[in-house]
C-alpha cells in the first residue's frame, strides 16, 4: 500500500511510503535538507515499523522538538495502522 503523511513542524511538507505488512519500502521526502532526505530512505529500506520507531523515534532538529527522522516513525505507524483497519 502507498502512504503519504503530511509532516508537521519540520521543513518537509509529506512523506510517501510503500508499506506490506510492517515492511517500509521507498520512503520518498518532499522538501527539506536534500542531503538528509536522500540518505534516510536509503538507509531504511526494507526496515520494520518497529525497527524504524526504536531508532528514529526522538530525534530533534535543531530548536524544533521534531525532525524529519523523527515524523518518519511516527508516518510509520500512522500507515501501518491504517493498513490494518483496512484489512
Amino acid at each position: 500500500m502507498r502512504y503519504t503523511y503530511k509532516t508537521k513542524n519540520t521543513c518537509s511538507q509529506t512523506i510517501s511510503m510503500d508499506i506490506e505488512g510492517d515492511i517500509v519500502r521507498n520512503v520518498v521526502f518532499e522538501g527539506g535538507c536534500n542531503g538528509n532526505l536522500k540518505a534516510i530512505p536509503i538507509l531504511v529500506d526494507g526496515w520494520t515499523v518497529e525497527q524504524i520507531e526504536k531508532k528514529l523515534t526522538g530525534i530533534e532538529c535543531g530548536r524544533r522538538q521534531t525532525s524529519c527522522a523523527d515524523q518518519l516513525a511516527k508516518a510509520v505507524r500512522e500507515a501501518y495502522e491504517s493498513q490494518e483497519k483496512g484489512a
